[in-house]
């Protein structure tokens, strides 16, 4: 299916986020995805980046995964027609301020404006179980952040 990358659309800060907190955009994922802070826990990671797939923010995606795993821009294919509703934390393993790793089991629903055959919307969850690690610094004295190493389907 195409895809879309680039520059994603704005969202407005007052609004509610995407990831679930019920906290306002901006003083939630908002911040992380304007390069005002780095997420302090693989939990806040893992949130902003299921907001940045929500919001199409291809690169916010990129900049917090591992260079180990990394696709190129190109390879980032989100689907026009899927529209991410609803994100439930099922499980955190380790991954807060003083962790080098940690795992986060998560359930992220969606809806698509495609229709099956029989004319349902297609709907569906995705359960992965996510991988985070705390990257050494880019610059002597930068703090070290947690990016997303890879995931499996649980």
């Amino acid at each position: 299916m195409p895809g879309t990358t680039g520059t994603p659309p704005a969202s407005p800060d007052a609004e509610r986020c995407p990831c679930g907190t019920g906290d306002a955009y901006g003083a939630c994922c908002g911040r992380y995805h304007r390069g005002e802070a780095d997420a302090p826990t693989a939990e806040a990671l893992m949130r902003s980046r299921y907001t940045a797939f929500a919001l199409r923010d291809v690169p916010y995606l990129l900049r917090t995964w591992h260079p180990d795993d990394r696709p190129d821009e190109a390879e980032v294919d989100l689907d026009p027609d899927q529209r991410w509703v609803r994100l439930d934390v099922v499980e955190t393993t380790a991954g807060g301020p003083f962790d080098d790793r940690g795992t986060v089991i998560f359930e992220a629903r969606w809806r698509s404006t495609a229709a099956h055959a029989d004319g349902a919307p297609a709907r569906g969850v995705l359960r992965e179980r996510s991988r985070f690690v705390r990257a050494a610094p880019e610059a002597p004295g930068a703090p070290r952040r947690w990016l997303y190493l890879d995931g499996e389907l649980a």
